[in-house]
């Protein structure tokens, strides 16, 4: 077994080593290794989970068994330099098997821990993308994008578009590749969705594959979910988020190594003890969002007392009133409202998110698609459903101060928003499969 281990890292090995920048000999999206089925999931078992996580009622009664197959395949780095990144094929099979599917190329939500691959029927992300698309008749292709997993690069470029895109649009290709061996028959059509990161990485692929790929890949529809598409007006908010002391430090030490403008020291942007690791800690090989809590490798407390124990105040004053100011000039790089889509695009969010607001993000890019004459892009808020099903007594809780209001808010973004937006992706998705 140690053996056979070695023999595929150094086939792995060498095929990184045989690409060149930006592919060279060996094409984005060429398997590192074979696909392998992880294993199948039975349509009553699906069905028996969704029951029990309360997803049935969205999801509806599964028709297809899904096989969990795990990829790792060819992508480039920021720079074009050579790479992998794995992720997961779902793949309809029983009542479905052989039947030619459309492929839904999925982006997953921030993560902080390094290790977790979506090549996992138990996770939560890919039990979502199982009983909502993949049990429905859809091939789904999700990526651990770069710096996960089995990925090999030296960090993960957090909400940097290009690198995003290029996960996906070759995770498209690594599932074309791995089609045959598991007897996927595929339509040949394409969808790309994601949620909150990977809203913000959908948006990405798709503004790709319009613009250099459209002769590769027939995308015929978008679906972008709590995509925080407007970084340079998030970054201008006098209050922060909630969430902040994750994402905010992740998009900081991740554009820091892109772009090598946002600080000269990183004692400019950070204070004291963050100071001394928090380049290095995001993302974990060992701690997850409740242990980089319970460790005090970043700080608790309100969403505006993480930020102040976080950050430098001269720092922020800067981001938010310096147009010039490296970090604000990367989230304009990677802004992405101002992007029209030309295939039939939808934009989900809730207009309750504390984390990813529409006001800021969803509602701007629309306007300034109306402002342009797009006609194919529409929208839905899920609040009034997320109100109904977790509002104490249907309706969001108003007072700050309750426990209550802790809960709701503290879970809309990652657990009462997401189901909603996958059912409005699904069934925008329907009549363009």
């Amino acid at each position: 077994m140690q053996r056979r281990w070695m023999l595929t890292s150094i086939a792995a090995a060498a095929l990184l080593a045989a690409c060149g920048g930006g592919g060279g000999s060996v094409s984005r999206g060429t398997l590192v290794e074979p696909a392998a089925l992880v294993t199948t999931v039975t349509a009553a078992q699906i069905d028996s989970q969704a029951t029990t996580s309360g997803l049935e009622t969205l999801a509806g009664a599964a028709k297809c068994d899904v096989k969990v197959v795990s990829l790792n395949y060819i992508t480039p780095g920021v720079a074009g330099e050579n790479s992998n990144a794995s992720g997961v094929l779902l793949v309809p099979a029983g009542a479905c098997a052989g039947a030619p599917a459309p492929l839904l190329a999925y982006a997953r939500g921030t993560e902080v821990y390094k290790p977790r691959t979506l090549a996992n029927p138990k996770d939560p992300e890919t039990f979502s993308m199982m009983a909502m698309f993949a049990a429905q008749g859809y091939a789904v292709v999700a990526t651990d994008y770069l710096g996960y997993a089995k990925s090999g690069y030296a960090y993960h470029p957090y909400l940097h578009a290009d690198s995003e895109a290029s996960a996906v649009v070759d995770s498209i290709r690594a599932a074309r590749n791995a089609a045959a061996s598991q007897g996927l028959a595929l339509s040949g059509k394409v969808m790309v969705t994601g949620y909150s990161q990977g809203g913000h990485s959908s948006a990405a692929t798709q503004r790709a594959i319009e613009r250099d790929n459209a002769g590769e890949i027939n995308l015929v529809g978008a679906a972008h979910l709590a995509a925080p598409v407007n970084l340079s007006g998030s970054l201008e908010l006098t209050e922060a988020i909630a969430g902040y002391q994750f994402f905010v430090p992740f998009i900081v030490t991740s554009w820091q190594k892109v772009y090598g403008n946002v600080y000269s020291n990183v004692t400019q942007a950070f204070k004291a003890p963050y100071a001394s690791y928090i380049e290095t800690l995001l993302p974990s090989p060992t701690l997850t969002y409740g242990t980089l809590l319970s460790t005090g490798s970043l700080p608790g407390g309100t969403p505006d007392q993480a930020r102040d124990a976080l950050f430098q105040s001269a720092f922020l004053t800067d981001v938010r009133t310096n147009t010039n100011d490296g970090l604000f000039q990367d989230a304009v790089k990677n802004d992405l409202t101002g992007f029209t889509p030309k295939a039939p695009t939808l934009l989900c969010g809730g207009s309750g998110d504390p984390t990813v607001p529409p006001a800021v993000h969803q509602n701007v890019w629309k306007a300034a698609l109306d402002q342009r004459g797009a006609t194919n892009v529409s929208t839905v808020d899920v609040d009034p459903y997320v109100q109904a099903t977790f509002g104490p007594g249907g309706v969001a809780p108003t007072d700050p101060t309750s426990a209550a209001y802790a809960t709701y808010y503290g879970s809309y973004h990652g657990g009462y928003e997401p189901p909603f937006c996958y059912a409005q992706a699904r069934a925008f998705f329907n009549p363009l499969r």
